[in-house]
């Protein structure tokens, strides 16, 4: 499991070019039925606009976008760059415009839909999600702090501790740290054992 970036809420921006105006929202969604379903109420929300061009990039379902209606290459795909280039995924970018009266060409509508693209972007609160396991162990109330301290020594977090006949321990960290710590704490704990879970994604 790789790390990945994607944004915390919705963004949205505004750019006019010779008085045709393109409305930018970016929307972290997670399935294409996510996906589709905010394209709607984009739709909905500016039902006289003329299109609402979109891209969007998944982790399980790819990459798609949409000229809708206008020339060939000149909206979709500079939008799809925009999210491609800031390396970010589970989202969908999209740009409403309403027309001004005067024809932008292919290039216009290019740069005005990648300047509209990028500038939801940049307003976006972008986050790494990180795949974390969690180490979890049993161990004597003598031993309590010490091996909290060595967890914390090796970037883990805690999570709250359940206390029976034994203090249960169990810390959060990246997955690419997981051997490290289970092993240093087996070792502390002469042959105890350390449970190691299935990964997870997290912000950490």
């Amino acid at each position: 499991m790789e790390d990945y970036r994607t944004v915390k809420q919705e963004s949205a921006a505004e750019v006019e070019e010779k008085r045709s105006r393109f409305l930018a929202v970016l929307k972290p969604v997670q399935t294409e039925e996510e996906a589709k379903l905010a394209l709607e109420q984009v739709r909905r929300t500016h039902h006289a606009a003329r299109h609402h061009v979109y891209a969007w990039v998944l982790r399980n379902g790819g990459e798609r976008c949409s000229d809708d209606g206008e020339p060939a290459q000149t909206a979709g795909m500079p939008v799809l760059e925009v999210l491609r280039h800031a390396g970010i995924t589970d989202v969908i970018l999209i740009v409403t415009r309403y027309f001004g009266g005067t024809l932008l060409g292919t290039g216009g509508l290019q740069r005005a839909y990648t300047a509209a693209a990028k500038a939801a972007v940049e307003k976006a609160a972008v986050v790494t999600f990180t795949a974390c396991v969690r180490v979890s162990v049993s161990v004597p109330y003598a031993l309590e702090q010490k091996i909290r301290y060595f967890a914390q020594q090796a970037g883990a977090a805690e999570e709250a501790p359940v206390y029976a006949e034994k203090a249960g321990l169990c810390f959060v960290l990246p997955q690419t740290k997981a051997s490290g710590l289970a092993q240093g704490l087996q070792e502390m704990l002469r042959g105890g054992r350390a449970d190691v879970s299935e990964p997870f994604y997290t912000l950490f």
